[in-house]
């Protein structure tokens, strides 16, 4: 039973490392970044369009919870996504994120509209 556990993970891992990939080389950014520690979460932030440095804070403890889900729903907006489909990628990364990858949606560019640009105008 332990095996066929262990193997579902890594069937599970392989296939959100392959859809990251893929929702990389859409939004135009190196598709072998998605598995680079640290790094997937600089070039996330910047598709995103928040510059690299968010995501060097997904390495604080509790900061890494909001962060990532801030950064979750810019990469929904960046194609054009909305909150709703935002949350499935975050409570069901290894349905979203395929359907993300794998479908016809377009990388739209970083929103316009994200909170913290909001809060600055």
């Amino acid at each position: 039973m332990g095996a066929i556990g262990g193997l579902l993970i890594l069937l599970i891992v392989i296939l959100l490392i392959v859809s990251l990939w893929k929702i990389f080389t859409k939004a135009g950014k190196p598709g072998w970044a998605s598995i680079v520690p640290i790094y997937n979460s600089w070039v996330l932030a910047e598709i995103g369009g928040k510059p690299g440095w968010w995501g060097l804070l997904m390495l604080i403890p509790y900061v890494n919870i909001v962060i990532a889900f801030y950064l979750y729903y810019l990469l929904a907006k960046s194609f054009g996504k909305g909150a709703g489909y935002a949350i499935g990628m975050i409570l069901l990364p290894f349905i979203f994120l395929p359907m993300l990858a794998f479908g016809d949606d377009k990388y739209q560019g970083p929103p316009v509209d994200n909170i913290i640009g909001e809060l600055e105008e």
